[in-house]
């Protein structure tokens, strides 16, 4: 028996979702998996038809990882469990060690969640409850250095990058619908992605006002809601980009499929914004799936998802002459055709089958 505490899971969407969700499944073909998550108002269907066996626990944010913890315990009692997997230190923080005798445990840790300088009081926190782990999972190189720098011992930690179950098969509607909304237009860019500072949204628009002279017929779009969107709404109109740029705030998983297989391009030049970093970047292997390149930013993790020259480029994601001449790049001489067909080659290296054996090899 697997046992996942998760504060993050599917139906909800999001990157952390995914990889919990693709783990979950995944595991499922090595034995039976248990699931102790948050409560949202989207479950009732999904768990119904998910095939794992799902607890939900709801309550006071603050007070779910006593009670989750205390469900944990009762069920180790009674089940024989093979191995626990934690998606952040504070899910594991409250796990005694009488649960954990004796059971291989993994923790993942992705970046922006374990930046917390070293021998400060939520550093300290972070490090007892890490500690816990016979392993902790990072996404990333960088990840990696960063919780060593943070005062982790590096003899702890296994690289082990998120699992991808992508490309996906789309139905002629949402294809239909992708071509539609890049209809006639060149290059096809894309970006999926929360609208934080950190993703860089407002010098991606900047930039594109500055390839319109190059590609008359250029066309942006962006799926993602947040903080931003009204930003960088208003700056959409202050450049004049009406036609040129789609802000989406929603979208279902087979029209941002659809939307990736139409795209040549993904572009997410993400920055360091206070403590948030991209740790890795799983939305660039779920684009080179559909063979499809991509554009990252220099700062942060993305070097592990993106091959430099080979399956796309790294970028300031915080000067704009720097995203302006790496997207022209990537399209010179078609670059782009190859560095897509390259891309995907390169994502079946993190297929959740070959991942999940990462992690089996562990236990």
């Amino acid at each position: 028996m697997f046992v996942i505490s998760t504060r993050n899971f599917p139906p909800e969407i999001g990157g952390m979702q995914n990889l919990m969700g693709g783990l979950s499944l995944s595991l499922l073909k090595h034995g039976p998996v248990k699931v102790f998550a948050d409560k949202t108002n989207l479950e009732n269907n999904f768990d119904k038809n998910a095939g794992i066996n799902i607890t939900r626990v709801s309550g006071f944010k603050i007070f779910r990882k006593y009670r989750k913890a205390n469900l944990i315990k009762e069920f180790s009692l009674k089940n024989s469990v093979r191995a626990f997997f934690f998606d952040h230190w504070k899910s594991i923080e409250k796990i005694d060690d009488e649960t954990l005798a004796n059971t291989t445990s993994f923790c993942l840790i992705h970046s922006k969640e374990i930046n917390h300088i070293e021998g400060t009081f939520i550093n300290k926190r972070m490090l007892k409850a890490l500690n816990k782990a016979s392993y902790v999972i990072s996404n990333s190189e960088f990840t990696k250095n960063l919780a060593i720098k943070n005062g982790l011992n590096e003899k702890k930690i296994r690289i082990i990058h998120p699992g991808c179950n992508y490309p996906i098969k789309i139905d002629n509607k949402n294809l239909d619908k992708a071509k539609d909304l890049y209809r006639n237009s060149f290059p096809k860019i894309l970006t999926v992605a929360r609208l934080d500072k950190r993703k860089s949204h407002q010098n991606v628009l900047m930039t594109i006002k500055n390839l319109k002279p190059r590609f008359p017929k250029i066309k942006y779009i962006s799926i993602g809601d947040g903080d931003e969107m009204q930003n960088l709404r208003n700056l959409k109109n202050e450049l004049g980009l009406g036609n040129e740029v789609l802000l989406l705030n929603q979208s279902t998983e087979l029209l941002k499929a659809a939307l990736l297989e139409q795209s040549d391009l993904f572009l997410m030049p993400s920055v360091i914004y206070k403590k948030s970093v991209e740790g890795f970047g799983i939305s660039f292997i779920e684009a080179a799936a559909f063979r499809t390149g991509s554009i990252g930013g220099i700062a942060g993790g993305a070097s592990d998802a993106i091959q430099e020259g080979v399956t796309g480029y790294l970028c300031d994601g915080g000067d704009l002459n720097s995203i302006y001449e790496t997207i022209v790049k990537f399209y010179d001489n078609d670059n782009f055709k190859q560095l897509g067909k390259n891309a995907f080659t390169f994502s079946k290296n993190f297929s959740w089958d070959k991942i999940i054996k990462k992690y089996i090899k562990l236990i």
